[in-house]
């Protein structure tokens, strides 16, 4: 297969690909679900967050740590919902999940999903920050998760992927080149059916299908949120694209958001901050 063939035979052969490969772990889904139908207490939160022990674990190692924790640890999945709320508390949930299915028995593979990781977190992380510092304290949680599945497209990409070469259908041999063009060709598309299939809302579908559009709702303050922060980790090489010569002020999405020289600054200070924590943890 050569890098001008793959995308029509990858997309081809995804039809064929079952869209409940796992990129969600159950726990999130089923916590999404619930927030998303204003349909919950505090109780029924802790019951299904800890429905799997070992993600109710990783949740509280994750909110425990410098990159959130506030003035004392929490210790249990009840205590972190009355103190969080349930949206932060299942914004963690979904990032603990998240955080575990980026891997691969696939030495390649797990090299791409390793570094997808920690560009995703690092976007979640600073799109909140930047939301709280642009005055939208209100949508920072939802910012933040906008901005952490902004690219399950590519992770959608590379478990299909995963799965064709475990199954002999695909040659495992790739290379930069070849997975950035299937990326490019069709990680959005993908990202929004699989958002669209598993009925999360609609801000954060929308976030998913323009991150990388031309032309964008600009009145849409969490999408232009979640595209300056894209483009800053993509500054400071956080994740699988490095472009160090972008200037981030001269940006539409800096105009937009009306951002200063010091705030980029201190985001990307933030971002690289991401990077230590998460290669340390």
């Amino acid at each position: 297969m050569t890098s001008t063939t793959i995308p029509e035979t990858v997309r081809r052969l995804l039809a064929s690909q079952p869209i409940e490969l796992p990129i969600f772990h159950p726990v999130a889904l089923k916590l999404q679900k619930m927030l998303s139908d204003y349909d919950f207490t505090v109780d029924e939160v802790a019951q299904v967050a800890n429905e799997d022990m070992s993600l109710a674990s990783q949740m509280l190692k994750i909110a425990n740590s410098p990159m959130y924790m506030g003035r004392s640890k929490v210790a249990t999945i009840k205590e972190a919902v009355i103190r969080l709320g349930a949206q932060q508390v299942i914004n963690l949930v979904i990032a603990a999940s998240q955080a575990s299915v980026h891997s691969s028995a696939n030495p390649a593979l797990d090299h791409y999903m390793k570094e997808l990781w920690l560009h995703s977190h690092g976007c979640a992380l600073g799109a909140k920050w930047l939301a709280h510092s642009c005055g939208m304290r209100g949508v920072a949680d939802e910012t933040y998760l906008a901005a952490l599945l902004h690219d399950v497209g590519k992770l959608y990409l590379l478990k299909s992927i995963e799965r064709l070469v475990g199954a002999g259908v695909i040659n495992s041999m790739f290379d930069d080149e070849l997975i950035m063009e299937i990326f490019e060709v069709m990680h959005v598309e993908q990202g929004y059916r699989l958002m669209q299939h598993w009925n999360f809302p609609s801000m954060y579908c929308d976030v998913i299908r323009d991150h990388h559009a031309d032309e964008w709702d600009t009145v849409n303050k969490m999408l232009t949120i979640v595209r300056f922060v894209n483009l800053a980790c993509n500054r400071i090489g956080l994740g699988l694209i490095h472009q160090p010569d972008l200037i981030l002020i001269s940006t539409r999405e800096a105009e937009i958001l009306d951002i200063t020289a010091t705030q980029i600054v201190e985001l990307e200070a933030m971002l690289e901050e991401s990077r230590e924590a998460a290669l340390e943890g």
